[in-house]
């Protein structure tokens, strides 16, 4: 299985990143960032872009994949509604759309979010920003699916790179088995989130909008 990571240095995608470098069955592993990742590994090409609105002038590069794992994203807390909107949105169907047209049995999994408003017409932006983004990536010719994790706790050293959040999830980790049990539907891990996507891109799912309960149970 060939694989692209969008969003390698986030949290989300430093796990997912560790699992598909973990995976037997993962034999190729193309990063897309404007960052490198610092990891070096022998499955593991690196392509750095500065605009994430325009990938034509590496577009080529993205032929020939099986799957996508789309680890990009923001929280909407102290940014404006358009710039949440281009980082979300724009930005997510700017790299999704070339890959249909030059991958059309490729597989999409897109890390959307707990509470995301499908209907678009909800009172909280967020989610109607992530519900339209989900719509538009559905309605692709390519397999796709919309991850709607809760909490992610991180795990093997994987940490967000903000500071408050890293304090946040370091203190809460000694309390995440209790979490598990008292929230199974609301929780998840980065190694549980990457291990699902493999398993999606390998044989599918069972619906096409995933919660934190059924990525656990892939």
């Amino acid at each position: 299985m060939k694989v692209i990571v969008f969003g390698a240095t986030g949290m989300v995608g430093q796990g997912v990143l560790r699992e598909c470098l973990l995976d037997p069955d993962v034999e190729r592993v193309l990063v897309v960032g404007r960052t490198p990742t610092g990891i070096q590994h022998a499955k593991l090409r690196e392509v750095i872009h500065a605009d994430f609105a325009d990938f034509s002038a590496i577009e080529g590069e993205f032929a020939g994949y099986d799957a996508c794992f789309f680890c990009l994203g923001v929280s909407s807390v102290g940014l404006k509604p358009e710039e949440y909107q281009r980082i979300t949105y724009d930005y997510t169907l700017a790299a999704a759309r070339p890959l249909a047209r030059l991958n059309p049995e490729l597989t999409f999994v897109y890390v959307s979010g707990q509470g995301t408003d499908s209907s678009e017409q909800g009172r909280s932006r967020w989610a109607r920003v992530k519900g339209r983004t989900e719509n538009a990536l559905l309605a692709l010719p390519f397999h796709a699916y919309a991850f709607r994790p809760g909490y992610i706790q991180p795990l093997h050293g994987v940490s967000s790179k903000t500071r408050l959040y890293s304090a946040l999830y370091r203190a809460i980790a000694p309390l995440y088995p209790l979490l598990k049990r008292l929230l199974p539907g609301s929780v998840t891990t980065t190694e549980q989130l990457g291990r699902a996507m493999i398993a999606v891109a390998r044989s599918g799912a069972p619906a096409r909008v995933l919660a934190s309960r059924d990525i656990n149970a892939l």
